[in-house]
């Protein structure tokens, strides 16, 4: 039986190709590595001070809000629009499209788009974004690992090799299955 599960955080915003791939590495490590993965989504705007990916971080913050288990996936799809198929992620019917092609139904879907102007998504958003800031941040992704009651913030998503030291792991490349396939 390995360590007991340790938390480490991802914050994160869709229009940032570089949290992206932080993204991707951490989801496949989360299991291998027995972290608890949280992921934070973030707004960059608040960070950096320019985006134009606001409906769809309040989107993902009213799915992380009521549904959790969708946001890997909703997050996955929208930065699969706007970085690998150069579709919109702003515009109401976008951030549809991509909830209902991560599985969500569409009126659930609906349901929290309606939500994304309401002060409870706008201050969770803000929160999480503050939380990121109060790390360190200054920009994104940022990666903080809670470890024997330290945090250790991690600034870029070329820094995974180094979680995997923070957290005495064995680092395996971007693709660890690709590793343990040719093994």
């Amino acid at each position: 039986m390995g360590p007991l599960p340790r938390t480490v955080e991802l914050f994160y915003d869709v229009l940032s190709p570089y949290s992206w791939l932080g993204f991707e590495i951490l989801c496949r490590y989360k299991n291998i590595w027995n972290v608890h993965l949280q992921l934070r989504p973030s707004l960059i705007a608040g960070i950096m001070k320019s985006s134009g990916s606001l409906s769809a971080m309040r989107f993902l913050t009213a799915v992380n809000m009521e549904h959790p288990e969708m946001l890997e996936k909703v997050s996955r799809e929208l930065w699969m629009r706007v970085w690998s198929r150069d579709e919109d992620i702003t515009e109401p019917g976008s951030i549809l499209a991509a909830a209902e092609k991560a599985g969500m139904s569409t009126e659930g879907a609906r349901a929290l788009l309606e939500k994304i102007s309401t002060p409870q998504v706008k201050n969770q958003l803000k929160e999480t974004t503050e939380a990121a800031c109060k790390y360190g941040a200054f920009g994104l992704p940022v990666t903080v690992a809670h470890l024997d009651g330290q945090t250790q913030m991690l600034f870029g998503s070329d820094r995974m090799e180094l979680l995997a030291y923070l957290l005495g792991e064995k680092w395996m490349g971007p693709v660890p299955s690709a590793v343990s396939a040719r093994l």
